[in-house]
């Protein structure tokens, strides 16, 4: 079960989207957060499991937490 959303997190609802779309989203987030945001992203697309690690990786984001909410992903992701 993933942790209540904090008013502090940026929230990225990319359900209902297919790959690479939800890492896209992700992507503009993060490029328009200041560094130390959070942000977490809801999706759908059972890839994002992999494409979104991965996307976090090379950018040097960290993945907080990853959980199975309603029947979908929800990732909380930290920019450096």
């Amino acid at each position: 079960m993933a942790a209540p959303m904090s008013s502090d997190e940026i929230l990225v609802d990319a359900r209902g989207h297919r790959c690479p779309v939800p890492t896209l989203k992700l992507r503009r987030a993060l490029e328009s957060a200041p560094a130390g945001a959070v942000v977490r992203l809801l999706a759908d697309d059972p890839l994002a499991r992999i494409d979104v690690p991965h996307f976090a990786a090379q950018v040097g984001a960290r993945v907080l937490e990853q959980a199975d909410v309603d029947g979908g992903l929800s990732f909380l992701v930290a920019k450096s």
